[in-house]
């Protein structure tokens, strides 16, 4: 019923009440049962023309890690939304749906933040979109993350278990803080290295998610202390834009590899996306300013 309607006003009228299941509100994750009655408000769908795209929406093919039948998974730029909504015409899907007119399915299987690169999965069968959905559910799909922090990061491994609450600023942005009446979040901090410059100390960890809460990375390392580089909602803005100057014009986040099972066949895999150029070359230019290295490469 709502297809091209943006995912962000499907939540906005499921939390206005405006959608009612045997007469009553529910909520985002409700399962709907054999019976029930489900009343929808009249929603304005996109105009989309023939082959099932955005007319918006350029044809555009992202670098592939994975294919085959049942899915795709992509190493995502930077810049990028994964879908339209929330202010943005049109993200990866839109661009991939407009790209493949043939393809009959193209569904995200989840999602990442715009400004974040990597790897993200696409169904490209309902059947195998819905196993993998059911595996990002339960938490049986191993993310790991690349992320670089202002701070001395001092503990090879740390787990953080710190609830994650969403909220509504004044503009009408989303925004998440730890909150005992949020829900249950699990971050898995390896140490990678870190560096001492004039601007301080730095470190390269790697974060394994366990739970895959909105903006959890960001939320948690800056609620411990330790601020992601280039995050223009919870990081140290001050050190963002003198950092912009050093060549760091984005997030420093990147979901870098991936533990899933396939949904169609069962094998397991492992999928990998190498640092992007611009990442890379910032840590390169860490190495130059270093005035003591550490040594704490893992």
């Amino acid at each position: 019923m709502c297809k091209g309607v943006p995912h962000s006003h499907v939540y906005r009228i499921l939390r206005s009440g405006e959608v009612r299941v045997n007469k009553g509100r529910v909520k985002a994750d409700y399962r709907l049962q054999l019976g029930d009655q489900v009343r929808v408000p009249p929603v304005r769908v996109a105009q989309r023309e023939q082959g099932g795209v955005n007319a918006a929406a350029p044809a555009r093919e992202f670098p592939v890690v994975f294919e085959d039948d049942a899915v795709l998974v992509i190493d995502k730029p930077a810049g990028v939304a994964v879908h339209g909504g929330s202010g943005v015409s049109f993200g990866v899907i839109e661009q991939l749906r407009r790209a493949r007119p043939q393809a009959k399915f193209l569904e995200l299987a989840h999602r990442l933040d715009r400004e974040t690169s990597g790897l993200l999965i696409v169904g490209k069968k309902r059947s195998a979109l819905v196993r993998l959905q059911d595996d990002f559910r339960e938490g049986s799909m191993g993310k790991r993350y690349f992320a670089l922090v202002k701070g001395r990061w001092l503990n090879q491994t740390q787990h953080i278990r710190n609830p994650l609450y969403k909220y509504l600023i004044e503009n009408g942005e989303r925004r998440v803080r730890v909150d005992p009446e949020g829900k249950p979040a699990h971050s898995i901090v390896r140490l990678v290295r870190r560096w001492q410059t004039g601007q301080g100390y730095f470190s390269l960890v790697e974060v394994e998610l366990k739970t895959g809460r909105t903006h959890q990375i960001r939320v948690h390392l800056t609620n411990a202390g330790f601020p992601l580089l280039g995050d223009d909602k919870y990081g140290d803005f001050a050190l963002n834009k003198e950092l912009q100057r050093l060549g760091l014009k984005r997030m420093f986040l990147h979901a870098a590899r991936l533990e899933m099972t396939h949904p169609a066949t069962g094998e397991v895999m492992s999928l990998e996306a190498p640092l992007p150029p611009e990442l890379s070359e910032f840590l390169r230019r860490l190495d130059i300013h270093d005035k003591k290295d550490y040594g704490e490469a893992v």
